[in-house]
């Protein structure tokens, strides 16, 4: 399992893009019954709460400003946060982790958080890549980091935060 990136800033779509790269080989890792599931499950907690808490927090509302992106789309992946946010619960809940449940309900988080990946590369990282200036991306890459970081270590991934989150967002 790749250790938690340390966003350190630069070109927020780059920094997006790594993280995204490191979900999918967190979903691998979380596939294989022979990786310590428990472990790779409460880094990927963390690391796509604070990823998600981030872009809602400096990404989107700074694409709006600049029109890179519309209300809509801000909408519409605030909303795709929120579904994979209930299946990452769902998982988290699960004991058993060499359980059919526990591979049922894996099967949920990644087809929600894949779907995301994919619209947010296409509709958001796109817009952002050409009706943003590169300066405008490396100052929003690095408040993009900062508020990552901050999220990472106030301990976001944990079962009780989730719970909060997902109870916020109904």
């Amino acid at each position: 399992m790749p250790k938690i990136l340390p966003a350190t800033g630069g070109d927020v779509v780059e920094i997006i893009l790594a993280d995204h790269r490191w979900f999918e080989e967190a979903l691998r890792e979380l596939r294989d019954v022979q990786s310590d599931r428990k472990a790779v499950l409460a880094d990927l907690a963390t690391v796509l709460i604070a990823h998600a808490e981030a872009e809602e927090a400096k990404v989107y509302p700074a694409l709006r400003t600049k029109d890179a992106i519309d209300a809509e789309e801000v909408e519409h992946s605030e909303h795709e946060h929120d579904e994979g946010n209930e299946a990452l619960l769902d998982l988290m809940e699960i004991e058993d982790t060499d359980s059919e449940e526990f591979s049922k309900q894996l099967h949920e988080l990644s087809e929600a958080l894949t779907h995301h990946l994919d619209e947010e590369e296409r509709d958001v990282l796109n817009p952002a890549r050409t009706d943003v200036s590169e300066e405008v991306r490396r100052n929003l890459g690095d408040a993009f980091a900062e508020e990552r970081a901050r999220l990472i270590d106030s301990g976001c991934g944990d079962i009780a935060t989730v719970r909060k989150i997902v109870a916020g967002a109904k």
